[in-house]
């Protein structure tokens, strides 16, 4: 059970704060020794942090909802098209790519890379926060967040990093950049969580320890909400400089790894 709870409290934290959770699990394994979860529970660690995405912006979610009906805003709508484009590119990029995943994920150099321009991006961000003041998205930004978010399948670049990033570099306020980026992971999540369910169905790996699933998926839910809480509270405190030094630190650090 503490193997499992482990594995929830590392997901929650590292999905949502921008220092990329694949970029971690990658180190983990093959630096530590580390073995992977199996797909199923891969699957329920995915919605664990699905659910507390949902659970923090369930408002704003039903605000959207809402927008489906009469009494909807304009704004809101075009907020949803916008969410919809955003996820188009993750969408074909992981079709496109999903037969090189194991190849690239297994690499220590793309990692460290991908940690490295996480690094980059983060202080992009912070530089660019001053004159980023636009409250709500255009098509276009939702393009630019959606490519982003495309670009962290590449383990070692933060999905949270690089779309709020994006967001900054169009010009929208850091917080509404962030609050995009996570109404955005709602559908990668659920993807990915449907994907790694797929995969575990066709490979008949549906046997497991059910009870510590349970607490993995619950610890995953729990620890995502303080995450997402946490990371909210950084991007307005300016203070995601911090992980760009840590990324910058152990991106290097796995890069010289890799030449040894």
């Amino acid at each position: 059970m503490i193997r499992y709870a482990l594995l929830g409290l590392v997901q929650g934290l590292t999905e949502f704060l921008p220092v990329s959770s694949s970029g971690h699990l990658v180190i983990a394994e093959r630096l530590l020794g580390f073995r992977p979860p199996g797909v199923l529970l891969e699957a329920f660690l995915h919605l664990g942090t699905l659910g507390a995405v949902l659970w923090v912006f369930r408002a704003d979610l039903a605000e959207l909802a809402l927008a489906l009906t009469r009494r909807g805003t304009i704004e809101r709508r075009k907020e949803i098209g916008f969410l919809v484009a955003g996820t188009i590119p993750i969408v074909v990029a992981g079709l496109l790519f999903r037969s090189v995943a194991d190849a690239v994920f297994s690499s220590l150099a793309v990692v460290g890379g991908g940690l490295l321009f996480t690094a980059i991006v983060l202080v992009v961000a912070e530089r660019l926060r001053a004159r980023a003041t636009r409250r709500e998205p255009r098509f276009v930004d939702s393009l630019v967040v959606g490519i982003a978010q495309a670009v962290a399948l590449f383990p070692g670049v933060s999905r949270s990093g690089a779309t709020i990033s994006a967001g900054v570099s169009r010009r929208i306020e850091p917080s509404r950049a962030a609050r995009f980026s996570f109404l955005l992971s709602i559908p990668a999540l659920l993807g990915a969580g449907l994907i790694n369910l797929w995969d575990a169905a066709t490979e008949g790996g549906w046997s497991g320890d059910w009870g510590g699933i349970a607490v993995g998926t619950a610890v995953a839910f729990v620890v995502g909400i303080l995450g997402v809480h946490a990371l909210l509270s950084i991007v307005r405190r300016s203070r995601l400089w911090f992980f760009s030094i840590y990324c910058a630190c152990v991106g290097l650090t796995v890069l010289v790894l890799d030449l040894l």
